[in-house]
């Protein structure tokens, strides 16, 4: 089992990525499709979605689709892969509104974005994968001023690959509840590609807005 910070897990991803370059395969989804797919969830958080934070962003492929839509917010990619991170920038060189930054996806994680969304991050078994999640879920909370869009394998599947993880649906968004607040919504219906079964789940998690005498929580 790998823990988030440690080496062979930053390793895997350079293997993936000399093996297969600037490609969907390098941050471990089968293809462009199904991570595009994915995507197309994730992105649904905001109407209109404005500025986001991209954490574990890979190769900002994330960006790419963004753009693809017609999108012209801001783009804030973090990743732990150096050569990740030094392969985005170079592809976002004539792009003012985006930029990758080296980071972990526990953070601190950088404010100033609307959004923070997580795609795949959460799939690779390591020792403490609930420890890991709720970590990395609170510092998106807390950077964000909107809201926050991940998503996760999901305990209702009929086989388990052995090295990734699976979370059960109910007790994240449970977590999302009580441990962030806001008003996560569960999305457990979407399929990868045509004629797939939904085996994972996304959610949505947007921040209260401050009603005018509303003394937040805590208050009396």
């Amino acid at each position: 089992m790998t823990r988030p910070d440690d080496p062979a897990l930053v390793h895997h991803y350079r293997q993936l990525l000399a093996r297969h370059g600037d490609d969907a395969r390098a941050v471990q989804y089968a293809d462009a499709e199904t991570q595009q797919a994915r995507f197309a969830v994730l992105a649904a958080v905001g109407d209109p979605l404005t500025s986001v934070l991209d954490v574990g962003c890979g190769l900002a492929h994330l960006c790419d689709w963004l753009r693809a839509q017609g999108w012209r917010g801001r783009y804030l990619g973090v990743d732990q892969v150096p050569e990740f991170v030094e392969r985005a920038n170079a592809r976002l060189a004539d792009d003012p509104l985006a930029e990758v930054r080296l980071g972990t996806a526990t953070g601190p994680l950088p404010d100033g974005c609307d959004f923070v969304l997580l795609s795949g991050v959460f799939n690779n078994a390591m020792a403490d994968n609930e420890g890991f999640m709720r970590a990395t879920l609170r510092a998106m909370w807390a950077a964000a001023a909107k809201g926050i869009a991940f998503n996760a394998m999901s305990t209702h599947v009929d086989w388990r690959d052995p090295e990734l993880w699976y979370a059960d649906p109910a007790e994240v968004l449970a977590f999302c509840k009580a441990g962030l607040g806001g008003h996560p919504v569960l999305i457990h219906d979407y399929v990868t590609r045509p004629g797939g079964f939904p085996y994972e789940f996304a959610v949505h998690l947007r921040k209260a807005p401050r009603l005018p005498g509303w003394p937040g929580p805590g208050g009396s």
